[in-house]
């Protein structure tokens, strides 16, 4: 695959270096550099193969949806029926003023969402860190600059261009665990009605899922996100994609691949719905 400039420049901001070689390489530098993540296939003299990235070579065309069951019933139905009912600014009051769990005692505010309430494209993590919970803004510091990488090689942004190019970004909690542990199922289904209504209200064209916990609650599936990635599933007729939490991928760099070739198969099955034109 020819990737263009923007293209590079997005991946190695990502931390996958771009291998392009000289026409007349000198063995002895190459010999000197450091091992690096190859993202596009290398020319090679004939009649050797051409090397290509088995993840993307192997990845057969964009198939059709794996259905999911619809989120399973709250342990607060009558709660859950009134907010399925709220618009977006009494979604977010509502958010900030719950108290349905004991993450608001520790909580410096709730984390609810950010970017175009009109996006087609919804990304869902899984808690607020400790920056958040401060700036009250999904994924920032370290994270949060590694996932807008990550969107911009997609030509995608937070706040910036029409729908089809911006993103809304939440979490499946709006308040931070205590010392960042994991979040409680409890937690969880306390905060569930929140997400249903911010997807429903979005109306995202594809949604990416990102990291355990994400997952496991939109999909219902307690299987390793290695399993589920790489195929086509669904949350309530939206396509949805599985991928990796940037904070595990700044843990396990040798990931960010695998992560590429999720970003690329949103942009497959998003375009091929359509609306990417």
């Amino acid at each position: 695959m020819n990737w263009d400039a923007r293209q590079r420049a997005m991946l190695e901001a990502m931390g996958l270096r771009v291998w392009t070689p000289a026409s007349a390489p000198d063995a002895g530098a190459m010999a000197d550099e450091a091992p690096a993540v190859d993202v596009a296939p290398a020319p090679v003299p004939s009649p050797a193969p051409e090397v290509s990235r088995p993840a993307v070579a192997a990845r057969p065309p964009v198939q059709a949806p794996v259905a999911q069951p619809v989120a399973a019933p709250t342990s607060d139905p009558a709660r859950a029926a009134r907010i399925a009912l709220l618009d977006e600014p009494a979604l977010r009051e509502d958010a900030a003023a719950c108290r349905a769990c004991g993450l608001c005692e520790s909580r410096k505010q709730t984390v609810f969402g950010v970017g175009n309430e009109r996006a087609h494209w919804m990304i869902v993590g899984e808690a607020p860190g400790e920056q958040e919970d401060l700036r009250g803004e999904p994924f920032v510091g370290t994270a949060g600059q590694l996932l807008d990488n990550m969107l911009r090689a997609l030509g995608l942004a937070r706040s910036e261009g029409t729908p089809d190019k911006q993103v809304y970004i939440c979490n499946t909690l709006k308040c931070r665990p205590p010392r960042n542990r994991n979040p409680e199922p409890a937690e969880l289904d306390a905060c569930e009605p929140y997400l249903m209504r911010q997807i429903a209200l979005v109306q995202p064209r594809i949604i990416l899922a990102m990291g355990r916990f994400a997952v496991q609650q939109l999909l219902r599936s307690n299987e390793a996100i290695g399993r589920l990635r790489g195929r086509v599933h669904t949350y309530q007729g939206v396509p949805l994609i599985v991928t990796y939490h940037p904070a595990y991928l700044l843990r396990n760099l040798a990931d960010k691949a695998l992560a590429w070739d999720d970003l690329c198969l949103a942009r497959e099955v998003y375009e091929s719905t359509g609306t990417g034109a």
